[in-house]
Parts: C-alpha cells; structure tokens; sequence
C-alpha cells in the first residue's frame, strides 16, 4: 500500500515537471519525462511493485540470491583456472614432455635441446643441398635488390 502511494505521488510529480517543461517550450524535454514519470505508475497497475516487495522482505529470497551468487562466482573461477591452463598433475606432465620434445627451433638442423632419445642411437640429421641454400637465399636477395632499384636506393 506504501510503495503503490509513493510511486503514485513520483508519478504525478513527474507529470508536473513535464507540464512547466512543455510551458517552457521545450517539448521534447517534456515529452521525455512524462515517459519516465508514467513509469512507476504503470509497474504498480501491473503488479510488478507487490512482487519486488514480496521478495524484498522474504530472508529465503535472500538466501536463494546468495546461492545463485555463489554458483556464478564458482562457475567464472573454474572457467578463468581452466583457461589458465592449469590442469590435473598427469596432464601438467604430459604438456612439460611435449614442450620438451619439440623444444627444436625452426630453421634449425639440429635440435636445440636435444631429441629425447638415448646417446647410443644415432640421430637422423637432414640432409641438405648447399647449392639449393646459396640459390634460394640469391633469389630472396635479388627481389630485395628489385625493390631497391624500384625506390631509387
């Protein structure tokens, strides 16, 4: 019965400042709040302001708000530590082996670190042309030389 009483009286309030907004000659102004001042009017005739007071005063409302709190708050935890990466024991050592295993930089024709494998086999290098390196790398540095001339260098 109180809230029904006061949104009423916010409401013809607003309906006021509207009229001296429009007798101002601002219609636009006006128009804006008596939209907005219809509103506290318009949630009482529909029932809405009993039920936000039905649940303001409950304490199992209150409880229910803070369950579904603390479930929203675990869910984005365990959502930030999984795309954090941390996982379970075994799967932390089966990333530390695959790190280390292609531990082997790019263009390299040996590994960096070592291919995991015992010293008593031998390990399978690439073998590669020396004359296909020199006219790769003279086709790379004579496009560099095009573009050179291009720019007047």
């Amino acid at each position: 019965m109180l809230a029904e009483t006061i949104c009423s009286a916010a409401s013809a309030a607003g309906l006021g400042i509207a009229a001296v907004t429009a007798y101002r000659k601002r219609f636009l102004a006006a128009a804006r709040i008596a939209a907005y001042s219809l509103v506290p009017i318009g949630l009482v005739l529909t029932g809405v302001v009993d039920w936000v007071a039905g649940i303001a005063f409950r304490p199992s409302v209150w409880i229910g708000f803070g369950l579904l709190a603390v479930a929203w708050l675990l869910f984005m935890t365990t959502r930030a530590v999984e795309r954090c990466g941390v996982g379970t024991r075994k799967e932390r050592k089966a990333a530390a082996r695959a790190a280390r295993s292609e531990a082997i930089a790019p263009a390299a024709s040996a590994p960096s670190l070592g291919s995991g494998l015992p010293a008593t086999q031998p390990q399978a290098r690439p073998k590669t042309k020396p004359k296909q390196q020199s006219a790769s790398s003279g086709e790379d540095f004579s496009d560099i030389e095009a573009i050179l001339k291009k720019h007047g260098i």
